[in-house]
């Protein structure tokens, strides 16, 4: 299981090459992580540069990677700043904006199958061809450390906190935020509520489970949070006393989309407002006088939408 010590030694490894993102208090008590604002749109460029870079040796096939669109722009980005090829599968439903945002960056790009799952599946069988190194979405140890960067610096940033509210695809950002809240303690740190749309509950069936189990992937948040299944040692770590399981329809995700604009000026994609949907809809309510930070998690949308 990714340890508290394995994301403090993730911070050393991807400092100067990722950003510190800001943190708003938007309300008393009440914080945005402003992680939309991450190189690449959005908090996946840590677990791709600290999978890269702890890996050594890069072959000369470079990199590759399977997405829904936020983790190929991230390995892309990291890919070119390191010097090394990046080739990108992504599904037929990633938004033209992350697959032109793809090219931009200088990675090979295939578009392949109706799901994330069917382009993470021709990605495994191209990296058994060519050597290249594999850079999971979401359920790599490193990936999994990195991602929990983002929870070092929100602590930092806020003083502490009670609850985070993060948003739930495949689990390794929620699982990441999870250790690197809390402090190098088994059982400390503040609560995780995990928000995934009702349309996409890998983490909320594998709990009812006890084990990742598969399940339909569809509604406004699959671009971004539409694995199939939760990560296994994603699970290991989001099954735990800290974490709160919580759903959000895709009216309530879009609803939250467009308050972030309207009263923040904060431009982020459906899955990116997540989180803050679960307040907004009154899914999650905090008690009085509890500090809450909500993770405003990508940024990678059409504008003219908002």
């Amino acid at each position: 299981m990714t340890t508290y010590a394995d994301v403090l030694a993730a911070a050393g490894r991807i400092h100067g090459h990722v950003l510190r993102t800001p943190v708003l208090e938007i309300s008393p008590g009440l914080f945005f992580k402003l992680e939309l604002l991450q190189h690449s749109g959005s908090f996946k460029v840590r677990g791709a540069f600290n999978r890269i870079l702890s890996a050594g040796q890069v072959p000369d096939s470079g990199v590759i990677a399977a997405s829904g669109g936020n983790h190929g722009l991230a390995v892309a980005f990291a890919a070119r700043a390191l010097g090394v090829r990046a080739e990108i599968f992504v599904p037929e439903v990633t938004s033209p904006v992350k697959v032109s945002g793809l090219a931009a960056l200088g990675a090979h790009v295939t578009q392949t199958g109706a799901i994330y799952a069917e382009a993470a599946e021709a990605a495994a069988k191209r990296a058994a061809e060519s050597g290249a190194l594999s850079v999971h979405a979401y359920d790599q140890p490193e990936v999994i450390a990195g991602q929990g960067t983002t929870g070092l610096e929100l602590m930092e940033q806020t003083g502490g906190v009670d609850t985070v509210v993060v948003a739930v695809g495949g689990g390794g950002f929620g699982a990441g935020i999870t250790v690197g809240t809390s402090g190098g303690a088994s059982s400390g740190g503040p609560r995780i509520v995990a928000v995934e749309p009702e349309r996409i509950p890998t983490l909320r069936r594998a709990l009812e489970a006890g084990r990742p189990v598969p399940v339909e992937v569809s509604g406004v948040g699959a671009d971004a949070l539409g694995a199939t299944r939760i990560g296994g040692l994603a699970f290991e770590i989001l099954s735990g006393p800290r974490v709160e399981s919580v759903l959000v329809s895709d009216e309530a995700i879009m609803e939250a989309r467009h308050t972030l604009w309207e009263r923040h000026r904060v431009a982020a994609e459906p899955a990116g407002s997540a989180a803050y949907a679960a307040l907004l809809s009154g899914v999650y309510t905090p008690a009085p006088g509890e500090r809450v930070a909500v993770v405003v998690c990508g940024s990678n949308t059409d504008p003219a939408t908002l």
